[in-house]
């Protein structure tokens, strides 16, 4: 099976070196509703630079004073990594740009013109020579800030061929040291891509002496296909964002990017000096100071990258973590894989998660719990290892028990009164009351004091959220006080009226229980 790390080789060659550029600050804030504070700003540039990211575009400076300070305070905070700004090809754009990137100690400037047909019409009323004369003039502007220059086309694969090139030779003239083609409106198909770099590399005078990049968008799916199939074709250099931010469907995914090179290295044998087991921490940062949720099923860092629910898959797992991972949790930052419990979920991968949280029951108490948790999957989509802790909480007290709760309906809502019938089991006889109250709790309470008289005091009700969602197991504490003696009981299920009725319950069994010498539960029964 392919490795999931890098290889361990003490000697790597340089020429299969691919240089990680991070445009989430840049491109992935404009995400639409993604935008991030300067302080949000320096948290995730301070930990793109502790992974190892080879470049960090940290913004647009002539777009606002705002993003002006930002790139300006990265500058100075970005203690190994290049730190770029981007520029349009105006003088202006490129001065604003030196200004702001001047403090690091590896500065760099990004200029870009579009080039294809339909943007020099519509959106530069320029014609191709007209552009080609804004190439030069601004990376030669960015030269004369800085020694390392990226000059980018927009739209460049929608670009003729012949203008593609003469612009990049011009800009490799004029001195830029990075030539990146831009899939802008991931328009390309991985075949199609990788020809154009291929074509550019060995056609362009002196596209020999610069690294040539990728910036592939995702509005077809095929971002990150699109971005290694440039790498096979000698770009050695990726423009993507963590969590795979950006305009309209996103850039090409940091994280995939860099998982498929060390998992595929024997298809994709290149190498980044990214740390990639902090991805999971990563996401988890952008995704939280851009308020951008990141899809569960997204590869690598989604919260189901690592879950297994089929009882099938879940019972391969247990046997061989292989047998449905590529690649290990460890690898991109998380503790281990997750058996998400759900209505798919078998025995097996059951007793496992028990074990796991530190239960070990007999056979005819897993049944129970078993069917109690396929009961309470069926009404909920995600059991969750709280859910499980409560339902077996539940299960091993009630074995005790004497008083249980079988049956109750309740009746609520703005008209009142509120009514509660109950049905509970008490030493194995059956008893039935129905009471009304000032809301459907205090109704259930009394229909269950009714058949169980007590002059225990209530100091305790509290209703909680076991999980997340509406269709989380309510969790209910009630505490009862008589003559000194104070007992506390726990009632768990998605009814919260459900979980109050059985946390009384529980509290009158404990209540029983350090009764010296009392009555007999039957003998309590009015």
């Amino acid at each position: 099976m392919p490795t999931t790390q890098n290889p361990a080789s003490p000697v790597r060659d340089e020429k299969d070196r691919v240089l990680i550029f991070d445009t989430t600050l840049r491109d992935g804030e404009q995400s639409p509703g993604a935008a991030m504070t300067l302080e949000d700003k320096l948290k995730v540039a301070e930990l793109l630079d502790e992974m190892g990211i080879d470049i960090i575009e940290a913004g647009f400076p002539i777009s606002s004073n705002g993003d002006f300070e930002a790139v300006t305070e990265i500058a100075k905070v970005v203690k190994n990594s290049v730190v770029c700004g981007l520029a349009r090809a105006g003088l202006k754009d490129i001065d604003r740009a030196g200004e702001a990137v001047r403090h690091a100690k590896r500065p760099r400037i990004h200029s870009f013109i579009s080039t294809s047909p339909v943007h020099r019409k519509w959106k530069l009323q320029m014609d191709a020579d007209q552009v080609i004369e804004a190439v030069a003039a601004s990376v030669a502007q960015a030269r004369k800030w800085v020694e390392d220059v990226e000059w980018s086309a927009e739209d460049a694969t929608r670009t003729e061929i012949d203008v593609l090139r003469r612009c990049c030779e011009v800009a490799i003239k004029q001195g830029a040291t990075t030539i990146n083609i831009p899939d802008t409106v991931g328009y390309s198909v991985p075949e199609e891509y990788y020809e154009l770099i291929k074509m550019l590399r060995e056609t362009v005078p002196g596209g020999d002496k610069v690294v040539w990049s990728t910036h592939c968008h995702n509005d077809l799916g095929m971002a990150v296909a699109n971005s290694l199939a440039g790498v096979r074709a000698g770009a050695r250099q990726v423009e993507c964002c963590i969590n795979g931010l950006g305009e309209r469907a996103g850039n090409a995914a940091l994280e995939e990017i860099v998982m498929a090179l060390n998992v595929r290295a024997d298809v994709l044998p290149y190498w980044t000096g990214v740390d990639a087991t902090k991805f999971t921490r990563a996401s988890k940062l952008v995704s939280a100071v851009a308020a951008f949720p990141v899809q569960y099923n997204k590869a690598v860092v989604g919260r189901n990258a690592f879950a297994h629910e089929s009882g099938i898959h879940q019972d391969g797992m247990l046997k061989n973590n292989q047998t449905y991972e590529i690649m290990t949790p460890e690898s991109v930052g998380l503790s281990k894989s997750s058996l998400s419990m759900g209505k798919l979920s078998g025995r097996h991968a059951f007793r496992e998660k028990l074990r796991e949280l530190g239960y070990e029951l007999g056979d005819n108490a897993f049944q129970d719990a078993f069917n109690r948790f396929k009961d309470l999957a069926d009404k909920k989509k995600i059991v969750f290892d709280e859910d499980i802790e409560a339902l077996v909480d539940q299960e091993v007290a009630s074995q005790s028990d004497r008083i249980k709760v079988v049956g109750l309906t309740v009746i609520a809502g703005t008209g009142g009164p509120q009514k509660a019938t109950i049905t509970l089991d008490i030493d194995g006889v059956q008893h039935v009351r129905e009471a009304t109250g000032d809301g459907p709790v205090d109704a259930i309470f009394k229909a269950i004091k009714a058949i169980v008289p007590h002059e225990a005091r209530l100091p305790l009700y509290q209703v909680m959220a076991v999980t997340e969602g509406t269709d989380a197991q309510a969790e209910v504490m009630v505490r009862l006080e008589e003559n000194g003696r104070t007992v506390t009981g726990r009632g768990a299920d998605t009814d919260t009226m459900v979980a109050s009725a059985r946390a009384y319950v529980s509290a009158l069994n404990k209540l029983m229980l350090k009764r010296q010498r009392g009555p007999s539960a039957q003998a309590m029964v009015s």
